[in-house]
């Protein structure tokens, strides 16, 4: 595991609590009566495809199997792929006091996407932006939480205004980057990085995907798409590597058939797992909390 620099995470803690990294804009989703969310997370791409939902599911599926209280705000409104990657697929979100209730997984992660207020999870969401951002507020602040150690909030890719809101309108603590090793990488993770700092938001570190695969009969490690490029990428920018992920067709099928909670390997992406409670904790001491 890498070494994590408290003292970098506490300047980040300290920055939040100053407000020198917040930039919340001209409206910010409030929680509800019925919701106590302690620290709200982000995972976002400068581009799609890269996999962010799947280090959304694992960095979820590890925090609740470390014993704290999970919900995923599943953001990516166009392609929500959260539900059917935790077993949720056709599974329809409930009211309660003209109020929304999430759905929670069978290993007590509570969701709310898009994919569970539609009728069919096929259904395309043909909406504009203003649209968009009421159904963010919706599922933040006119959904039932409860109790929430860890809010993730899957991102939309790239930079759009989907996006903004998102950092403008929700206390998002800190952001995971998710990447993969092309040629255009340092590219696409400068459009996330510069997005973060121009909202002065806290980036807590980058998470390489796809970075190997392992051959099943000789067991040599493969890199389809060239050499790792995390260690460089995260240093050019100033950012902390977190780890990587390899491209493993037995995941890729668990997400399919929504049994990541069951399948995911113990320990997976420690160092980010680490960056988020760490940085949480820092928060709570600052705030006086228990």
């Amino acid at each position: 595991m890498a070494d994590i620099d408290e003292g970098e995470l506490r300047k980040e803690v300290d920055e939040v609590l100053h407000g020198t990294k917040r930039n919340q804009g001209p409206q910010v989703f409030e929680q509800n009566g019925r919701s106590d969310i302690k620290h709200v997370m982000g995972v976002i791409s400068g581009k799609g495809g890269v996999g962010k939902s799947f280090v959304t599911g694992i960095l979820a599926v590890e925090l609740a199997r470390r014993g704290a209280r999970v919900g995923i705000l599943d953001a990516d409104i166009t392609g929500p792929s959260i539900p059917r990657m935790l077993g949720l697929s056709g599974v329809h979100a409930t009211g309660e006091d003209e109020m929304l209730v999430p759905v929670t997984t069978k290993g007590a992660i509570k969701v709310m996407s898009a994919n569970l207020v539609l009728e069919s999870e096929t259904d395309p969401v043909l909406w504009r932006g203003p649209v968009v951002a009421n159904a963010i507020e919706q599922f933040y602040s006119e959904t039932i939480w409860g109790d929430i150690d860890y809010l993730l909030v899957d991102m939309p890719p790239g930079t759009s205004d989907v996006a903004l809101t998102v950092f403008q309108s929700l206390p998002i603590e800190g952001v995971v980057i998710v990447s993969s090793p092309q040629d255009l990488v340092q590219m696409v993770v400068g459009k996330a990085v510069n997005m973060a700092n121009m909202m002065r938001v806290p980036i807590l570190g980058l998470v390489e995907n796809m970075a190997y695969l392992t051959c099943p009969h000789c067991g040599e490690k493969i890199e389809p798409y060239g050499p790792s490029r995390l260690a460089e990428t995260a240093e050019s920018f100033g950012i902390s590597p977190l780890g990587q992920l390899p491209i493993d067709p037995a995941l890729a099928a668990a997400c399919d058939q929504g049994t990541i909670e069951d399948v995911l390997p113990e320990g997976l992406l420690p160092d980010a797992v680490q960056t988020i409670i760490q940085v949480s904790e820092l928060m709570d001491a600052a705030l006086g909390r228990g």
